[in-house]
């Protein structure tokens, strides 16, 4: 292939070579000189410059776990489509022969030995950040759990991301090379072993992946071989990615070989796109639309989640109706309506909710912004989602997200837990846990990191101080220091099981299987405090309010209360049932 489309679809980075050894193929447009350098016999093996500002280089001697770096001009990087980093970040790159960690592509038919046939419509996920989700800190520390969250329920564990990130510990959300494992979590071995132990389980197992930013001492990396950011955009956390203007045909390929290298040869069932937003593409074809094409070539089974924030049903919507062609997209307002509600927190972007009718509208419609005014942004904001099949949103009462980006990270208060759990594995759309919270985990998610750049490392201090400044007045406490090993350490699982909370997510799990895929039918009453949700079979019943409440509802068995203390009052179509403040209840009408 020559010419402007010889750099698409041609593989970046190392890949082993059909006669052993590996080839490279590197981007470097205004280079004048590219070579590949093993830093430990001092050898130097310089490249041919291809077309389109591709240099190829053989690597004969060359072997899996090699160590190596890219020198262009004189100046020696690692290698920005490393898929291996052994030594960390700041460490030189390793050669990856897929054949070694056991990384077996899928067949042209999707098919991949163990990948278990999971049904969309029926997903529970659990979502969970490797170093903190046992002592171990390890991928391979996570496989003993599996078979319990099987049993729970569980279809899919969703991991934060693991994508190589600065330190040994870290959220991964500031993540440098998109295509190598976290060293710290194991590396790209490890994770084929959680999969393949995941699979044999009966388990899928999602990838938080980010490709709007990279990490913030990544940058010179990137920019030593092209023109990967751009200044004609912006976002809140670093340069904006070039998937739109001059050279940006080989960035885009960057990420779609990152996103097809890990569906297909590390073996995950899908990805979760974070931020998307945050991507701004005004090419005729969005990033993320030929992303998710691209995905499905590559394994045609893969399950694509965006994390929008938009409030758009176009991101779900097929390519052909101007969509990105996602399967799912999170819907935090439900999350929101929630929260505010049972908590009485209306700061920051909980002011726009708080009240029954916001928890009632949430739970007939994903999106509760859906062109409506939005006080905390100070315009109208989102598009009516009512008309998507409900599964195709992912909701939640915990994620990282709305309990780690809270200063202090408090999850729930006990006392609003179990309500939370009802309503939100008993909503229409597809439920996601956060680690710890089916047995009541009482220890916050604290935002930790490990930079090893000094500079850097106090910049993301003050920032987050800053960020938390007038919440912190509040609380009268200080936010910890995300640099501080004991915030991560603060954050590991710690509790031992509550049995009433483990059971109670056990039996909603249960029960949830039983139930329609629609929108239910909803009614409520705002002054009175309650709230009726129609769930074909059941009805649920919840009383939102300080006081004892007296609620009309039809007389049969009561599956599941969330409170002791309830009761039934008069008869036929005047019967009531009696709950406890904030208490739900699930009751089957005769």
């Amino acid at each position: 292939m020559t010419g402007p489309d010889s750099l698409i679809r041609q593989p970046l980075g190392l890949r082993p070579a059909e006669d052993g050894g590996f080839v490279a193929r590197i981007w470097a447009p205004d280079a004048s000189k590219v070579s590949v350098v093993r830093p430990d016999r001092t050898s130097t093996v310089a490249g041919a410059p291809g077309s389109h500002g591709a240099w190829e280089i053989d690597l004969p001697d060359l072997r899996h776990g090699h160590r190596y770096l890219i020198e262009v001009d004189g100046q020696r990087w690692r290698d920005p489509w490393s898929r291996w980093q052994p030594d960390g970040c700041d460490g030189p790159s390793a050669a990856v022969d897929p054949a070694v960690i056991g990384a077996t592509p899928i067949g042209r038919g999707g098919a991949r030995p163990g990948r278990p046939d999971l049904d969309r419509t029926s997903m529970v996920i659990y979502e969970l950040h490797v170093g903190a989700f046992t002592r171990g800190g390890g991928l391979a520390d996570v496989v003993p759990h599996l078979r319990r969250l099987v049993d729970l329920g569980i279809t899919h564990i969703e991991l934060m991301p693991v994508a190589q990130f600065p330190g040994e510990h870290g959220w991964g959300y500031d993540g440098i090379f998109w295509s190598a494992v976290q060293h710290s979590f194991g590396g790209p071995e490890a994770l084929v072993a959680l999969v393949d132990a995941a699979h044999q389980r009966g388990l899928g197992v999602i990838a938080d992946v980010v490709y709007n930013h990279v990490g913030p001492t990544g940058g010179e990396v990137y920019q030593a071989f092209g023109p990967f950011f751009t200044d004609r955009h912006h976002t809140a956390w670093g340069q904006a990615i070039n998937v739109d203007g001059p050279g940006s045909d080989a960035v885009r390929e960057t990420i779609f070989q990152a996103a097809e290298w890990f569906v297909r040869d590390l073996g995950v069932d899908g990805l979760r796109v974070d931020a998307c937003h945050a991507i701004v593409d005004q090419s005729a074809r969005h990033l993320l639309a030929e992303l998710t094409d691209r995905v499905r070539a590559a394994h045609p089974d893969a399950l694509l989640i965006a994390e929008s924030g938009l409030n758009d049903p176009r991101t779900v919507q097929p390519e052909a109706q101007g969509g990105w062609g996602f399967d799912a997209d999170w819907a935090d307002d439900f999350h929101h309506s929630l929260r505010s509600l049972l908590t009485g927190d209306h700061r920051a972007w909980l002011g726009d909710f708080g009240t029954v009718e916001h928890l009632a509208r949430a739970f007939g419609e994903p999106y509760l912004h859906d062109g409506r005014w939005s006080e905390y942004r100070q315009r109208r904001f989102g598009a009516p989602g009512r008309d998507v099949d409900p599964s195709r949103f992912v909701v939640f009462s915990q994620n990282h997200d709305q309990v780690g980006n809270r200063p202090f990270g408090d999850r729930l208060p006990a006392s609003a837990r179990a309500l939370a759990a009802m309503c939100a594995l008993l909503s229409p759309y597809t439920p996601m846990l956060f680690m710890g919270e089916e047995v009541g985990e009482d220890a916050p998610f604290l935002f930790f990191t490990d930079h090893t750049n000094d500079f850097i490392a106090d910049a993301t201090r003050e920032g987050r101080r800053r960020e938390f400044a007038h919440l912190a007045e509040t609380d009268h406490h200080e936010v910890p220091d995300p640099q501080d090993p004991t915030t991560f350490k603060t954050s590991w699982l710690t509790a031992p099981p509550d049995p009433e909370i483990a059971e109670l997510y056990h039996r909603l799990l249960e029960i949830r299987r039983t139930l329609p895929r629609t929108h239910p039918t909803v009614s409520f009453d705002e002054s009175a405090g309650w709230l009726h949700v129609d769930l074909g079979p059941h009805l649920l019943v919840l009383n939102l309010s300080d006081s004892t409440n007296r609620i009309a509802c039809p007389a049969g068995p009561v599956e599941l209360v969330t409170s002791p203390g309830y009761s039934w009052t008069g008869s036929g179509p005047t019967t009531s049932l009696m709950l406890p403040p904030w208490t739900g209840a699930l009751v089957t009408p005769r």
